[in-house]
């Protein structure tokens, strides 16, 4: 495998701690069925993994094993009464989210982890989904869990903070960002849009058809570039600038970013890495 060392920066993230374990338990499982018409699936946890898997139905199957935790029966009845997990379908999305005592929705999450509740009890759910083949898939969790995605062929917007991102046989444009873990793609063919592949600690493996012809960033502090494709070219560093304005004085950071080409280039393909190395393997 061809090895490209390209010393550049790379930004912080944020890590969330996880919750200690506790000696009270109550375990129960949810199976939810939607008929799938068009648009976007989501799927946003909070504590547990989410597995999802693209078949040739036209339903969303959904498996979804609950537990609430704590460390006294009581405050297990309590997080019983209000935890709440959301179900919603629209037109164009089917989604399911925690709506109490947390809001995971994406545009309401910032707002509810913000407010400095004392939540004595902790829910950790596993979600094991089915879904057609072409769908957008929308999925995230934070703590406590992994996340697999096989044979969906959308869009793939893929989140996590404390673990792994797993994609196989993908075929639609991928955000896949993660702070504490590796992400690991396989595409079937190549993304017809830009994509990203983003974590702090972790590696970036990601394996493309021999037919690739893209234009890759690579930004890594403690990190180097792998690949197995022969046509490729290392272009021009560039330099970008921001700028932070305060009172009367204004702050410029530099950032070096190097760009590969792959073939003929193309569509944008974007790697960041703080520790971890990025490998790009050609499809056997």
């Amino acid at each position: 495998m061809k090895r490209l060392i390209i010393p550049v920066l790379a930004g912080l993230g944020i890590c969330f701690a996880q919750i200690s374990a506790s000696a009270q338990e109550f375990k129960t499982h949810i199976s939810k069925e939607f008929t799938y018409q068009k648009g976007m699936v989501g799927i946003y946890n909070l504590f547990g993994s989410v597995k999802v898997e693209g078949y040739s139905g036209n339903k969303v199957l959904m498996e979804i094993d609950e537990t609430i935790s704590a460390d006294d029966k009581q405050t297990v009845e309590d997080g019983k009464k209000e935890f709440k997990l959301e179900f919603e379908q629209k037109a164009d999305s089917i989604i399911a989210y925690i709506s109490e005592p947390w809001d995971t929705k994406p545009h309401q999450r910032n707002r509810h982890w913000d407010d400095h509740r004392n939540i004595e009890y902790r829910v950790k759910l596993e979600f094991v989904v089915k879904v057609p083949f072409n769908v957008d898939l929308d999925a995230s969790t934070v703590n406590d869990g992994d996340l697999y995605v096989k044979n969906v062929y959308g869009t793939l917007t893929i989140n996590n903070v404390n673990g792994k991102i797993d994609i196989v046989n993908a075929k639609g444009a991928t955000r896949a960002h993660t702070v504490n873990g590796g992400v690991t793609v396989n595409y079937l063919t190549v993304p017809p849009d830009a994509s990203s592949y983003y974590t702090i600690n972790g590696e970036l493996k990601v394996t493309y058809p021999s037919s690739l012809a893209a234009d890759v960033s690579f930004k890594s502090m403690n990190g180097q570039f792998y690949t197995d494709f022969q046509d490729v070219e290392v272009m021009p560093s560039r330099v970008t600038k921001s700028e932070n304005k305060s009172g009367s004085t204004t702050t410029y950071k530099l950032s070096k970013l190097s760009d590969i080409r792959f073939g003929a280039g193309g569509k944008l393909f974007k790697f960041e890495t703080l520790n971890g190395n990025v490998y790009i393997k050609k499809q056997d």
